[in-house]
Formats: C-alpha cells, structure tokens, sequence
C-alpha cells in the first residue's frame, strides 16, 4: 500500500450501458442485435452446420431500427454478439415547432423538446394532420445507443 494519492479520470459515462453481450446462438427473429454498431431488429436468422472447423454460423438479416437500412452479418453461434437496451416510451404532444422540433409532456409533468419529427411520410403525415385538427396524440419514442426517434402515433381522442 503506498500513501501517495492517485486521480483517474473517467472517459466512459456513468449509467448502463448501451449493449449487453448474448450468444449468437440465442438471438432468434424478431429479437435486436448490434450490426456495424447500429441497432437492428432482426427479420431472418438461418444456422449453418458445423464445418470441417470448428463452429455453426449464424446467418442475421436486420432492419435498422431508426433509418430502415437493412444490414446482414455472419457469427459463430457460440460468440458473443452485442444486443442493444431498446426502450420505448409513450409522450403527449404538446406542440410543433417551425424547425420541425416537437415538444413532449413526460409523466412526471416536465417538457421534452429534443426531438425531431419522424423521417417516416406516413407517420409524418399522421401527426401533422391530427395535430392540426386539434387531437390529443400520444407519441411512442424508441430509443437505444444513445438515438431516439419517434416510432408510431395514438389518438386518444379531441382536446
């Protein structure tokens, strides 16, 4: 033990992390997988057999969760792939701004205005209209890695 005082300082951010590791083997359709670090759900999975080597392969075809770009990767199913923490959360909309930024209301009664309106013209589309006719909408927001996007709309009826 030596009495001299050491300082570290922390590169990483405090809280979870954003993947947690899960065996290839395990990740089935439907599920999330980390793919050229962008968070994807995954649409098909096939396994190869066992080669002259060593391991099975996982075949993984994905849809990136925030831009709909469709990815594919190859791991042994006995490795380790990243799985990305998705939340969802539900927010009602208050208002939209000129620039395209929206104004959320938490659960706790605080204001969220740090996201923009979806790329998606349909999704688009919908909130714009239901907005203008005065409609109470409640917005779902997907987030995972650090991104957030607006996923899908509620009416729950006039104002």
């Amino acid at each position: 033990m030596s009495d001299e005082e050491h300082h570290f300082e922390s590169k990483a951010d405090a809280g979870a992390s954003k993947t947690y590791p899960q065996q290839a083997g395990t990740i089935r359709k439907n599920g999330y997988i980390v793919i050229k670090a962008r968070p994807c759900k995954v649409v098909e999975v096939s396994t190869s057999k066992t080669g002259k080597h060593g391991h099975a392969k996982c075949h993984f075809v994905a849809i990136d969760i925030f831009n709909g770009k469709k990815l594919e990767d190859i791991v042994p199913s006995s490795h380790n792939c990243d799985v990305p923490h998705v939340n969802r959360t539900d927010y009602q909309l208050i208002d939209i701004s000129e620039d395209g930024f929206v104004s959320l209301l938490t659960e706790n009664g605080n204001t969220k205005d740090d996201l923009k309106l979806p790329t998606d013209e349909n999704l688009l589309a919908q909130i714009k209209d239901g907005f203008g006719e005065g409609k109470d909408l409640v917005v779902t927001v997907m987030s995972a890695m650090g991104e957030e996007q607006i996923c899908a709309l509620k009416d729950i009826g006039p104002k």
